[in-house]
């Protein structure tokens, strides 16, 4: 009788570990792969807190946007071991042909499919590959649509790791409420300010502009570190003067140069915005920086 009880307890104690093992197996180590800062920190918000989930970011953190961004060693490494790839889309990742080269197999999560883009200002913008971009991918940076771009991603991560699914689409759900909270916030803040005209050193901010009422009355650099010509600077600098504009607003990853030229031709002060294509590993760093670069236009535009 006691051999019974003793056989039937191994029995029960191999069915659970068993079922564990399976269990374990079924939830297996995923590890997921962004292109740059925006994705990671998004994807991040997602993950929290997930067993077995890893985050790499491809590109550096420093690294602002990616419109000539070259593969490195470290990123083929990296694209070896991924299981899944999170990217901007909209023509932000020229490199994506390598990509899908090297990786035909990797699933991809396209963050911006599906939403509307805007066109560039008329200039197409040539890469290196000889790729043309007719559209502005910088998506992003209106909450509204990055709460779009959350949700994306946490439906992409449902289908590439089906075990994790539901927690994926509860955690992009919840995310994307913030975010979208963010940009009511974020539009009463900038209320006082609506329909203000503001100058630009990069094509990075019509979402922006828009998702809060603020006019962009002109661009100087349409591509990072491009250096304007001196008639673009006439040009801006009259531009500044007629419209009475009295800030100029530039972004932390570049230089300021061509700005610091303007603001002594026109007595403009630089200010800065941040297209949050760069930052630290913190969860928060977007609704941060996004909340820091409202405050510095309420600032700039209410002199």
């Amino acid at each position: 009788m006691k051999k019974k009880k003793w056989l039937g307890l191994m029995l029960v104690l191999m069915l659970l570990v068993s079922g564990g093992c399976a269990a374990q197996q079924a939830q297996g180590e995923m590890r997921i792969l962004t292109t740059f800062y925006p994705m990671y920190v998004f994807t991040l918000n997602i993950v929290d807190g997930m067993q077995g989930v890893t985050v790499q970011n491809m590109a550096d953190q420093s690294v602002g946007c990616l419109h000539d961004y070259q593969l490195q060693t470290r990123d083929m490494v990296a694209l070896e071991d991924a299981d899944v790839l999170v990217i901007n889309g909209g023509g932000m990742e020229q490199f994506m042909d390598k990509v899908i080269t090297l990786r035909s197999d990797l699933p991809v999560i396209d963050a911006s499919e599906g939403i509307p883009m805007l066109e560039t200002d008329g200039h197409e913008h040539e890469h290196e590959a000889g790729e043309t971009e007719a559209y502005n991918a910088h998506v992003w940076l209106d909450p509204q649509l990055a709460a779009m771009q959350v949700e994306r991603i946490g439906e992409g991560l449902a289908a590439a790791d089906p075990s994790r699914a539901e927690a994926y689409r509860t955690a992009a759900a919840d995310y994307a409420a913030r975010l979208r909270a963010l940009g009511e916030e974020l539009a009463q803040t900038l209320a006082p300010v609506k329909g203000e005209k503001i100058i630009t050193f990069h094509e990075a901010f019509p979402y922006f502009a828009r998702a809060f009422g603020i006019e962009i009355a002109g661009v100087i650099e349409h591509e990072p570190g491009e250096e304007p010509s001196t008639r673009e600077i006439a040009e801006t600098c009259d531009l500044v003067t007629s419209l009475n504009i009295q800030a100029l607003f530039v972004e932390p990853q570049y230089p300021q140069k061509a700005a610091e030229s303007l603001a002594r031709e026109t007595g403009a002060q630089i200010y800065t915005l941040d297209p949050v294509v760069s930052g630290d590993s913190s969860k928060e760093s977007y609704e941060t920086l996004m909340r820091e670069n409202a405050r510095v236009l309420l600032e700039a535009l209410s002199k």
